[in-house]
């Protein structure tokens, strides 16, 4: 991690332990659309927005109540000359008591001023993370991205999990 990769931190009145379930729940903060597990060590999941962006992630660190890393493995926007710009990024959920409430670190490796999509990543990782996780953690309801069509079927199914 260097100081310019993109990071906020939330502190709540939950248990490590809740904020851990809550960051787990990436349909519940982030999206509906996601295909794919998000609550297990090595599983990959597939975020998509639109034609907009398309995201595979890999869940390289999954420890109970104290962190989550994702890594990423591909990565399509379609407003950015390189279309692949968080490709290798990781992304980091640290969380750690702090006395009687709970701090949760959100970093992106790899997202920096330097990247073409830094303000709008800026923008939406902060609001999903100041605004729908901390909601999902301190109300027990986000306000994740619904549901919905119009995606980039040939990415989709080009990078599509295999079934269990």
């Amino acid at each position: 991690m260097t100081s310019a990769d993109f990071n906020t931190t939330i502190l709540v009145d939950q248990t490590p332990e809740a904020v851990f379930k809550a960051a787990s729940n990436v349909r519940g903060w982030w999206s509906e659309s996601i295909e794919g597990n998000t609550d297990q060590l090595n599983e990959e999941f597939l975020y998509y927005y639109k034609d907009v962006h398309i995201s595979k992630m890999k869940i390289i660190e999954y420890i109970p109540g104290k962190m989550i890393v994702w890594q990423v493995l591909n990565n399509h926007f379609s407003f950015t000359k390189d279309k692949t710009e968080w490709n290798g990024n990781r992304i980091v959920f640290e969380i750690t008591p702090k006395g009687d409430k709970t701090e949760l670190r959100f970093t992106q490796e790899g997202l920096t001023p330097a990247n073409e999509c830094y303000s709008v990543c800026h923008d939406a990782w902060t609001s999903y993370i100041q605004g729908s996780l901390k909601d999902l953690i301190t109300t027990g309801k986000g306000k994740p991205n619904a549901k919905e069509g119009g995606l980039n079927e040939e990415l989709i199914e080009k990078w599509k999990l295999p079934r269990k």
